[in-house]
């Protein structure tokens, strides 16, 4: 198998796969080390052969994935740093001092002075030939995201548009003098980068040896806050002080009744075609070295977005706004012709929407906990189920399926249980089976309702601040049967390669 599987191999045949971000995996120096290898042992002894994440880049303090820091990085608080050991980068007693009192920055300052320290007494080590690579091959976000982090951590707590001038407006001669000032913290980010996808890429060869494929994610939209934004002002709908003056959210739909107030900037899809979609380009070459298979979430967006005003907080006073369409995915797909793109078309989607992701051939998504809305033409009930698409219980933004089916009221329970030819008990399994039955190519279950967990495992409520992105998994709460009941499962439906 080659390193990089394309969305034709994936397509060959029928999965079924897990939806587990990797900050619900435990770990009490990061997840990128036993606790990931863990997990991939127990799907793989449970005929899981992908496993799905949401975006992986540094999070803001609000702990969203959708929220990142920059649409490059990973995000260092998975880099296991109990694996640093064995390379002579720390000690176990460094750890054991950093949970007692200085937390993981100071093990990593320490740990990236030893690696370069090592450098300079062995030129032609190995480690750090690869670094170098690394970092050219980088280089066009990673510069920007170093000094960035290095500008941030000077300004603690405040956004780029609270930086003095010269740094907000990136003054050549200023942000040189700042990046020599703050060599060792820049020198460090980038550490932190290189171990991320060393450790990474280590994970990603773990799952391939076990016939399991990577599912990632990325928002369509970034974070006001990011690298990304104050690197590239141009290319976003932005005052000549940096301020949105439009941004990005949705109007009512089924996730929110009010719409959502996303907030993020948005993009000026002029200025991105002038210059190639050179940005995006980068972006999803990013995703394709991390990644065996891309999501783009809210595909929708790129038909036609919501644009609300800056100085508006309601969303309900947005418009749509005609989107790159054609032209954008034809450059994707000129650049990379077997590019292994998702596309999530959930919520207000129009035909327009449809017939765009049918041209490129790219699979959508369908959602069992919308099927039941009492119309059989519904495209989430399994009847209309087509091969191409993927089809999940729930998704992130769900209640977990327990919980869903708990909520609902006495006439939809009744139709979800004919439907389904169950009387309720064993909930969420009825559902689960439901998936893995589908025509759909890829069924994905979340690890909460392979866990048959209630609504207290919720991941994350749309159009709310608190509560979310906290769930862990506990080992304990996995029943000594559940691989081979999985396993037995995705055998009947036809799902084990």
């Amino acid at each position: 198998m080659t390193e990089h599987a394309t969305g034709a191999d994936l397509l060959g045949t029928r999965k079924a796969g897990v939806l587990l971000h990797p900050t619900c995996l435990p770990g009490e120096w990061g997840v990128l080390g036993q606790s990931a290898r863990d997990f991939l042992d127990f799907l793989a002894s449970a005929g899981i052969r992908v496993w799905q994440t949401l975006p992986i880049g540094p999070t803001h303090a609000d702990l969203s994935p959708y929220q990142s820091l920059s649409a490059h990085a990973g995000s260092p608080d998975f880099v296991d740093l109990s694996e640093l050991i064995p390379l002579g980068l720390l000690e176990q007693s460094e750890l054991a001092q950093a949970a007692q009192v200085t937390g993981r920055r100071p093990c990593f300052e320490l740990a990236a002075q030893r690696f370069f320290d090592q450098a300079r007494d062995e030129p032609e080590n190995v480690t750090y030939r690869h670094y170098l690579d690394y970092r050219a091959a980088n280089d066009h976000w990673l510069d920007d995201f170093s000094l960035f982090t290095a500008i941030r951590e000077r300004n603690p707590g405040l956004n780029w548009l609270e930086w003095p001038t010269e740094l907000r407006d990136r003054d050549t001669t200023s942000l040189r003098a700042f990046a020599e000032n703050a060599a060792p913290t820049i020198q460090r980010v980038c550490f932190e980068q290189f171990m991320f996808d060393q450790q990474w890429q280590a994970i990603r060869r773990y799952a391939h040896e076990r016939d399991i494929r990577m599912f990632g994610d990325i928002p369509i939209f970034v974070a006001h806050d990011s690298a990304d934004v104050w690197a590239n002002r141009h290319l976003f709908k932005l005052d000549n002080q940096g301020r949105s003056t439009v941004v990005a959210g949705v109007p009512p739909d089924y996730f929110s009744p009010d719409g959502q107030h996303w907030g993020n900037p948005l993009f000026d899809w002029d200025a991105m075609s002038e210059e190639g979609y050179n940005w995006w380009l980068q972006r999803l070459d990013s995703q394709r070295h991390l990644f065996d298979l891309i999501r783009i979430d809210h595909f929708r967006g790129l038909e036609a977005y919501w644009e609300i005003p800056a100085q508006d907080s309601n969303p309900r006073y947005g418009y749509w706004v005609a989107g790159p369409g054609r032209n954008f995915l034809d450059a994707c797909f000129r650049a990379f012709p077997e590019l292994p793109l998702v596309a999530e078309n959930l919520g207000i989607i129009s035909e327009e929407v449809e017939q765009l992701r049918r041209t490129f051939h790219l699979p959508g998504m369908t959602v069992l906990q919308f099927g039941f809305d009492g119309n059989p033409q519904n495209p989430h009930l399994t009847h209309n189920h087509e091969r191409n698409n993927l089809v999940y219980t729930g998704t992130h933004d769900n209640d977990t399926t327990l919980g869903w089916y708990r909520g609902l009221d006495e006439h939809t329970r009744h139709y979800v249980n004919h439907y389904l030819g169950t009387s309720g008990e064993h909930m969420p399994w009825p559902v689960i089976q439901a998936a893995f039955r589908s025509v759909s190519w890829l069924a994905i279950v979340p690890m909460q309702d392979l866990l048959g967990l209630g609504s207290e495992a919720r991941f994350n409520t749309p159009g709310t601040i608190e509560n979310n992105w906290l769930w862990k998994l506990d080992w304990r709460e996995v029943p000594p049967g559940l691989a081979g009941s999985t396993r037995e499962l995705a055998g009947l439906y036809g799902r084990l390669t």
